[in-house]
């Protein structure tokens, strides 16, 4: 799936079940020269799925996605090093840098903070951010994206969600979960 700079996107949940029949995950991804904007929204008319508290503060964290997340996966084109991005609706939020498949994973210190929200209604949620890419890629360099979330029922069951699920398993970092492919949209003035 390749585009030259806006792309809208729905996520399946990994063998879905019943349960997440009315459950939806949409959104879009649009790149300009140095920045990524994304927008996600949950439809969940039952209700069902648990959404963690809002922090007063918003803090870099560990295992987000052990609780209902959002994540996007970055990496350039034709290369092995990549991104995972965790936003959380409470206002936690981490990125991790990999050298290749789950390898040598840490924090990626180029972000100190992530520019996002979250707005939630009775039967949704939506999340925007916009990423600023200078510290990590080039303007001209192909992306590689994978979007991803995680959702925590009431019930304690959790559902994956991606754009594709290659593998056996819910995996979100299989390289070919990678298949949005983004250039940089061009200004014309």
């Amino acid at each position: 799936m390749s585009d030259r700079g806006f792309r809208n996107f729905n996520l399946v949940e990994f063998g879905a079940g019943d349960r997440t029949s009315n459950l939806k995950i949409s959104g879009n991804v649009r790149r300009s020269p140095h920045a990524l904007s994304m927008n996600y929204y949950l439809y969940d008319p039952a209700a069902i799925v648990l959404i963690p508290p809002q922090a007063e503060r918003s803090l870099r964290k560990h295992n987000l996605w052990e609780e209902t997340c959002f994540e996007l996966f970055l990496r350039i084109k034709d290369s092995e090093p990549y991104w995972e991005f965790n936003l959380s609706p409470s206002g936690h939020w981490n990125v991790y840098h990999f050298d290749t498949y789950r390898q040598a994973m840490r924090e990626e210190l180029a972000f100190t903070t992530l520019p996002f929200s979250f707005h939630t209604r009775s039967d949704s949620l939506s999340l925007a951010i916009d990423l600023d890419l200078q510290p990590i890629i080039q303007p001209k360099q192909i992306l590689k994206i994978a979007v991803s979330a995680v959702t925590k029922f009431k019930d304690g069951n959790i559902a994956y969600w991606a754009l594709v699920h290659p593998g056996m398993s819910a995996d979100f970092h299989d390289r070919d979960s990678f298949i949005l492919e983004m250039l940089c949209q061009q200004q014309s003035y």
